[in-house]
């Protein structure tokens, strides 16, 4: 397997450090739009397998021609969800296979953003379908964490736990704390506030995907391993639209343990429109300049990726599931717990990073040997969960099933 990887920052780089120790490909190149990070990415793993390439991610013609320069069967896709369909069209137009952690951006409903559903995550990717199933491509979305190992998980509850299945909930949630800062988030604020501040996508059978509005229904989650009692609110995010293609559940939420201090920096973001993507006009020494506010957002705050020697505690994610098995009723958590202490001294990223690259290596590995296969634009729920968990274990990083 050849493989294009298309962003060098925190995930991009956990990435590399991860893949460095299996042998399923014979080429990675690492693509950065700053040639320094690709760079020091590649040093950094001392592996001859890789190599380090300059490219803008949003430009489609160049991204398709490192593809071919290459001779890439794949590109997995490391940049934030702006590139998303630029990536996913460059990858269409060279015949290689495509894989992301984050999947094409929603729009509210212009008239009832908190009730129904406009653009949705993924709409534009999945009405690409049919050309990606006519050619005999693969599309693997939302194959991160969460979207990703939690879908897994789904899949894996519906085949071997229920019978029938009354509720999937995605409940992620952490004790981390970051010395020296009294805001400092573990991942990209650009894509926390895009999942944050829309409106959180709920899906029922009855009624379909709806929305709700942001930071809505919290409730108390108790995490294993330590962690503990979180509080939870919907949060927009790819789960809920990707769970039910697949998975026959009567609804389907997803809740972050994001914390009271977290929320109000969000909403006070959103008050004075910090949180807007369009560019807004303000002086400069050599006249006015065009700057987006969310940009300026995230060019004041510390790199989630430079934080790990500072972090402490751990991360969980995982699903929830209730229903029924054998005629009784049953509700456990499947869930994968990663300590920062740990990802830091084995592999230098902090623990949100590497768990959030984690996964994607594990399906590279499952394409690359056959384990997984499949055409069009599909989910992790497409996939038999068994071979993906069994080989979680064996990258050294097990999961766990608690039941509630």
């Amino acid at each position: 397997m050849r493989v294009l990887l298309v962003g060098a920052g925190g995930v991009g780089t956990a990435v590399t450090r991860i893949a460095a120790r299996r042998p399923f490909f014979d080429l990675m190149v690492v693509a950065d739009y700053d040639p320094a990070r690709a760079e020091a990415a590649v040093t950094a793993v001392g592996d001859d397998r890789f190599r380090a390439e300059r490219v803008d991610a949003g430009d489609e013609a160049a991204v398709a021609a490192l593809l071919a320069r290459h001779g890439c069967d794949v590109l997995l896709n490391a940049t934030d969800p702006r590139f998303v369909m630029p990536l996913f069209r460059a990858a269409r137009k060279a015949g290689a296979d495509y894989l992301d952690m984050a999947m094409s951006l929603s729009r509210p409903h212009p008239e009832r953003p908190h009730e129904e559903c406009g653009v949705k995550l993924g709409d534009e990717q999945f009405a690409l379908a049919g050309e990606w199933e006519q050619t005999g491509a693969l599309a693997l979305v939302g194959m991160g964490v969460e979207p990703g190992l939690s879908d897994v998980f789904a899949r894996y509850a519906a085949d071997e736990l229920f019978d029938e299945i009354e509720e999937i909930g995605i409940r992620d949630g952490a004790n981390l704390t970051v010395d020296g800062y009294d805001f400092a988030p573990s991942f990209s604020i650009w894509t926390t506030i895009e999942e944050c501040l829309n409106p959180p996508v709920v899906y029922e059978r009855e009624r379909g995907w709806f929305t709700t509005a942001p930071f809505s229904e919290p409730e108390v989650f108790d995490f294993p391993d330590g962690i503990g009692p979180v509080e939870c609110v919907n949060v927009e995010h790819e789960e809920v639209l990707l769970v039910p293609r697949w998975v026959d559940a009567r609804r389907v939420t997803f809740k972050y343990g994001l914390g009271r201090e977290f929320i109000e920096t969000l909403k006070t973001l959103h008050l004075l429109g910090l949180d807007r993507t369009a560019p807004v006009t303000v002086p400069g020494p050599d006249g006015p300049v065009a700057v987006s506010p969310r940009d300026v957002v995230a060019a004041s705050l510390p790199d989630p990726a430079t934080l790990g020697e500072r972090m402490r505690g751990k991360t969980c994610a995982g699903t929830w599931v209730r229903g029924l098995k054998d005629g009784r009723e049953r509700e456990v958590y499947l869930y994968h717990v990663v300590d920062n202490q740990w990802s830091v001294a084995e592999y230098g990223c902090q623990a949100v990073v590497w768990q959030t690259a984690l996964n994607p290596v594990v399906a590279l590995e499952l394409l690359a040997t056959g384990a997984w296969s499949g055409s069009g634009v599909l989910g992790p729920e497409a996939f038999p969960a068994r071979p993906f968990l069994d080989l979680l274990t064996e990258y050294g990083s097990p999961w766990g099933l608690r039941e509630q």
